[in-house]
């Protein structure tokens, strides 16, 4: 006869929290990574959370909590309820998603970009430990998963806007949403085609001056460690070619589909970048708690190069523009140390601007969300 043992009920409530929310891991003091990251003078960076699993892009809803998308398959949610800079837990959301790499709230709602569809939680705010079931918006995204991870934003247009890159490293696509950058309603009508020859975008900004998309672009691979740059463009209004699979970084011919084109014919980028440091999500800073100097500028997590000889990337660069926002005049590096001789322990990928002024990054190696702040 087989001996049966049985769980007091009690026991098992914490298990049952436990799966849909825990407490961000504590940061050691001082921490022996962060303290290897370069900043100007005057700022600093802190956890704002530690332990969220391939965190990729950031929203924050009209409370302040902040949802991270991820390349795994959930979507968290970090309140600071106390307004103390650090998440008081973890939340997941919703999990058993597609790469749900995207995450954009309009009216109350979470929308989330995974791989083949668009989905929406309705009433975020409210539903953050219930797993509430989601609303499909928009079932049709082609299901391949090269250069597959979803971007998605609001634009000032009240459109959603989704990018669709490249199945390949250098191709043809065979189907005209292949990369491209898209819009649609916000109830998934209504779809239509924005910008063209855009390889792989994973981050997009619109200017507070003009109102311009501004998106990075990441290069093809196999022409050497220094070709191509990745690129910084802008796109002034709809139906603009950005040269995939044609041209790369403005001039640089592919060598077997730029045969008997001119690059004249493609939008140049307004950037060159650094080559295959793999430029991600962008942003343009809107706060006021960074010196004057920094508003309305473009800061670029650059996730880190892996088909180079000797690694770049690996920080967040700063692309500064003219009085007009249309021209950028510099670019240069901001935050420094993700790298360490040839060996990362971070990789940034998105940016967030937090209703205080500050800045959120996160980092899909190292599990984390970080905040940058000025002290002065």
């Amino acid at each position: 006869m087989k001996t049966r043992y049985f769980l007091p009920l009690l026991a098992l409530v914490p298990l049952a929290l436990a799966s849909s929310a825990t407490k961000p891991e504590p940061a050691p003091a001082p921490d022996a990574n962060l303290s290897k990251i370069k900043l100007p003078a005057g700022f600093t960076i802190s956890y704002f959370a530690k332990g969220v699993k391939s965190a990729r892009e950031l929203a924050v809803g009209p409370d302040g909590t902040v949802y991270v998308g991820t390349k795994d398959d959930k979507v968290y949610a970090l309140p600071d309820r106390n307004k103390d800079g650090r998440a008081d837990e973890i939340i997941t959301v919703a999990t058993g998603l597609n790469a749900p790499n995207g995450v954009a709230v309009r009216n109350g709602a979470l929308y989330v970009g995974e791989i083949n569809r668009i989905i929406r939680f309705d009433n975020i705010a409210a539903r953050l430990r219930q797993k509430p079931k989601p609303v499909v918006v928009y079932g049709k995204l082609p299901t391949k998963e090269w250069h597959g991870f979803r971007y998605i934003s609001f634009g000032p247009d009240g459109k959603l806007y989704v990018p669709v890159g490249a199945p390949c490293n250098t191709c043809l696509p065979e189907e005209p949403i292949y990369a491209t950058i898209n819009r649609m309603n916000a109830d998934g009508s209504g779809l239509e085609t924005y910008a063209y020859g855009v390889r792989n975008t994973v981050g997009f900004d619109w200017s507070p001056q003009d109102k311009a998309l501004w998106f990075t672009d990441n290069g093809r691979d196999q022409l050497g460690d220094n070709l191509p740059p990745d690129e910084l463009n802008r796109a002034a209004g709809p139906g603009q070619h950005f040269g995939f699979p044609y041209f790369f970084a403005g001039d640089i011919a592919d060598p077997e589909f730029g045969k008997g084109k001119s690059a004249d014919t493609y939008v140049k980028p307004a950037r060159k970048l650094g080559p295959h440091v793999a430029a991600l999500g962008m942003k343009f800073y809107t706060g006021k708690q960074f010196p004057a100097q920094y508003r309305n500028q473009i800061f670029i997590p650059e996730h880190g190069s892996w088909n180079r000889s000797n690694k770049i990337g690996y920080r967040i660069t700063l692309v500064r523009l003219d009085a007009t926002g249309k021209q950028a005049t510099s670019y240069e590096t901001f935050a420094s140390g993700w790298l360490q001789g040839q060996t990362p322990w971070g990789r940034p990928v998105c940016l967030l601007n937090l209703p205080d002024g500050s800045l959120l990054v996160s980092d899909d190696q190292n599990d984390a969300v970080y905040r940058i702040s000025y002290k002065g």
